[in-house]
């Protein structure tokens, strides 16, 4: 019986499509949520652990998220000003983010290849 042709199969590299540099996205460390971040994050959520939104629409929700009401853009000072914090959900949280940026992140969308 003959042996089936190979299939074409581009090499990786060509089948990336270029994205510039300043569409790529730091790791969550390199954004400034490292241990630190967490260990704050987690004493935050402790002191406040239901979401803000579901209270002020009458729901009981837990908090899973410690949001920047006020985004940070890598500024330190901002970024661990408590009194810029807020307990949300992650669903109330995604929706935030939406409104904000467009839901993915401005790295994210400059990304797409159409």
């Amino acid at each position: 019986m003959p042996a089936r042709a190979p299939k074409h199969r581009p090499h990786k590299a060509d089948a990336v499509a270029h994205v510039p540099a300043e569409a790529v996205r730091l790791t969550t460390a390199q954004r400034g949520y490292g241990g630190r971040w967490q260990k704050a994050r987690e004493t935050f959520l402790k002191r406040a652990p239901l979401c803000v939104e579901c209270q002020r629409s009458g729901r009981v929700r837990l908090a899973t998220v410690v949001d920047h009401i006020k985004p940070h853009k890598r500024c330190q000072a901002l970024f661990w000003d408590t009194d810029n914090w807020q307990a949300l959900c992650k669903r109330c949280h995604d929706a935030k983010t939406a409104r904000e940026d467009g839901g993915f992140g401005n790295a994210v969308r400059s990304a797409r290849v159409p």
